[in-house]
């Protein structure tokens, strides 16, 4: 299909978007088109003032406009519990729940040799010094039971052992609602490994 340029350029930035494919592109490219001016640049306006003025904490590595973040410097938070997770969406999506009170640490990736990311590339080291420095009680580990990340699990366990902080796993299996009869060999396996007296 032949687009004016400009267009052409508008819709290939959308296609470097994850998840978007050449129709949702152009479906996006002429949403864009049907704005107001105004609209696009408070749009344009909002991207770029995120991406100058969004970092990640010195202290837990979550993305933050402050430095420390909000959830760092909110003394109503539990000091000594601390929530290990890959990334920034997983903090959003824990937080959703309202349930967990402590504090967190980003990983910034999981260990993946294929992708040629090893520990040195995350912030393991940064984890081992809060353990150590900042007398934790508890670390969770919210991460997600693929191949690296039980290879960073494993990898994270072999190191904060020896400091005597309990670890834990958050329990991975049936979501609530669902069917035994549906659910697969690994979730059932799973369900079973993180079953808890009642």
């Amino acid at each position: 299909m032949y687009f004016t340029p400009p267009l052409a350029r508008l819709i290939e930035e959308f296609q470097k978007l994850p998840g978007v494919g050449p129709k949702s592109a152009q479906r996006m490219a002429f949403h864009v088109l049907g704005m107001t001016r105004e609209s696009v640049q408070s749009f344009a306006d909002s991207m770029v003032d995120a991406k100058d003025k969004v970092r990640n904490c010195s202290h837990c590595f979550h993305l933050s406009a402050a430095d420390p973040c909000e959830l760092c410097t909110n003394e109503r938070r539990d000091r000594q519990l601390v929530c290990v997770v890959a990334d920034s969406r997983d903090v959003i999506a824990l937080e959703r729940t309202r349930e967990y009170k402590g504090l967190y640490h980003v990983l910034t990736g999981l260990i993946s040799p294929l992708e040629g990311k090893g520990p040195d590339e995350l912030t393991v080291r940064e984890l081992v010094n809060r353990v150590h420095d900042d007398n934790i009680r508890e670390l969770i580990l919210a991460i997600n039971p693929t191949v690296e990340g039980d290879a960073t699990v494993l990898y994270i366990s072999s190191l904060i052992k020896p400091f005597g902080t309990k670890l834990t796993r958050i329990a991975f299996g049936l979501p609530v609602g669902a069917d035994l009869e549906y659910a697969d060999d690994m979730t059932l396996s799973k369900a079973l490994e993180g079953r808890r007296e009642l």
